[in-house]
């Protein structure tokens, strides 16, 4: 059996790899000059940075076990510290009773208190309106507290009014979690079944997130498997409802006995011969949302304490900031300043993604001294690093346009889709890896995995989890 891998991010890689200790030949093709999709790390002045803030969290034995086969030794428990900017103060994230309270101060503590309350006692009159993003979080936290901590940052990354977002974003994100689960959660600790918003460990690897699919990729070209980077793919080869080859955007053919494609689910059904045309509109209808990474290396080497910070203030454009400096020394060796990430997100047809490099970078110098951590003149020198298609767009409506997709895709044979861009969901990595293994399952044979049916708000039951000794089982 041949089997061609479209994409080298975390599900491609994870599915060739599983392929090669088979025995079956695998070749992975990458559009880009290198592995990791939005998972990779990047070198840039004499430092490591990943794109964004990489988290590894999972319950699940297979993907925890898969992780530490690979990654070894290789790694750093990381207490994480995350904070809000609002308002212009910090706010603890997850959100901590008193802290909020000291904040905001007693009469708008209460004032959010019984904002919830009213929310709480009507619940089971509001279960009807929950179809939107904006009606399931004020159903769970109330609306002044919705209006602080959720409004403004959710409205920057997707683009769109919170109650023009599908519900499914809060479902598959916030799952469970409340305001009486975060109070729960500061009363009495359970770090086995503590909910993954509110976890305040992971593993991470030395050299960043980025180390874990470097070392895929050796693997499998250590196996007998091919890699190529720099090798978009023009077009899946199908005859009727089998496939049976790629065309490369160089004209040449290859042909395989299974094609598993992490490419944009969009862009799949636009490379595949003779899809019905309602089906081609309905993909040409989904969208993904850009990011702009700003990269700016500052003279200080003790900014502040937080891995990252969520920017809630509505005045800024900047949606989130990581500090590289607070995850694995490997990262920064022995370099003395300090590379802070600051994330935009915008469409394709937006100002801000149209800007120059030069402009952008102002821009981040400019609203990064607003937050107050950084003096402008310590700012030594920037980077904009741009990613298109980072996020699946969870519009209202979306699925109505993505199940006949998947339906249609689910009956042409030899052709599997993975990942957070060929399955169109907002997957962690953790996901990413299940939907490559799985696929690496079925494709062997004596599996018949629904992959579609992975979704970010599936959760294993045992409670396996990556510690500094490796796996512990904390179910008991």
């Amino acid at each position: 059996m041949k089997v061609a891998i479209i994409g080298a991010g975390s599900a491609g890689l994870s599915c060739a790899y599983q392929l090669v200790k088979s025995g079956i030949e695998v070749h992975v093709f990458e559009a880009g000059d290198s592995v990791g999709g939005l998972a990779k790390t990047i070198e840039l002045w004499n430092q490591k940075v990943d794109l964004g803030p990489h988290r590894f969290f999972s319950r699940d034995p297979r993907i925890n076990e898969l992780w530490l086969e690979v990654v070894g030794s290789d790694y750093l428990i990381i207490d994480r510290l995350s904070r809000i900017l609002y308002n212009n103060q910090f706010y603890k994230y997850p959100l901590d009773f008193v802290d909020v309270v000291k904040k905001l101060g007693f009469t708008e503590s209460w004032l959010c208190f019984l904002s919830y309350m009213r929310e709480f006692l009507s619940a089971n009159d509001s279960k009807s309106a929950e179809e939107t993003f904006e009606n399931w979080v004020i159903g769970r936290f109330g609306r002044r507290l919705f209006g602080k901590f959720f409004k403004s940052y959710t409205e920057k990354l997707w683009g769109i009014p919170c109650d023009q977002l599908d519900v499914d974003f809060a479902r598959q994100r916030i799952k469970k979690f409340s305001l009486f689960e975060a109070l729960t959660a500061a009363l009495w600790s359970d770090k086995s079944r503590k909910h993954s918003t509110l976890v305040d460990q992971f593993p991470y690897p030395v050299e960043g997130t980025g180390m874990v699919y470097e070392r895929m990729a050796s693997f499998i070209s250590g196996k007998g498997g091919r890699i190529y980077l720099n090798s978009p793919i023009k077009r899946v080869i199908n005859l009727g409802q089998k496939v049976s080859g790629l065309e490369f955007a160089s004209g040449e053919f290859a042909t395989y006995d299974h094609v598993v494609s992490s490419m944009p689910l969009t862009q799949l059904v636009l490379r595949l011969e003779g899809i019905p045309d309602d089906i081609i509109s309905y993909a040409k209808s989904l969208r993904f949302r850009n990011t702009i990474l700003v990269y700016l290396k500052i003279q200080n080497e003790n900014l502040f304490p937080d891995n990252w910070i969520y920017v809630h203030s509505p005045e800024l454009k900047l949606g989130r900031i990581t500090n590289f400096r607070n995850w694995s020394p490997r990262l920064y060796g022995d370099e003395c300043d300090t590379i802070l990430a600051l994330e935009y997100w915008c469409n394709e047809t937006d100002e801000l993604w149209l800007l120059d490099d030069e402009r952008i970078v102002e821009l981040g110098k400019r609203e990064l001294k607003e937050t107050g951590l950084v003096r402008v003149q310590e700012i030594l020198d920037g980077f904009v690093y741009r990613i298109n298609k980072c996020y699946p767009v969870y519009g209202l409506g979306y699925k109505e346009k993505l199940m006949p997709i998947q339906n249609h895709l689910k009956n042409i044979e030899g052709l599997t889709v993975i990942g957070r861009y060929g399955s169109f969901k907002y997957n962690n990595q953790d996901h990413s890896i299940l939907m490559g293994l799985l696929a690496a399952e079925n494709i062997m044979g004596g599996k018949r995995y629904d992959l579609w049916e992975i979704n970010t708000d599936y959760e294993y039951q045992e409670s396996a989890l990556i510690t500094e000794t490796g796996i512990s089982d904390r179910s008991s």
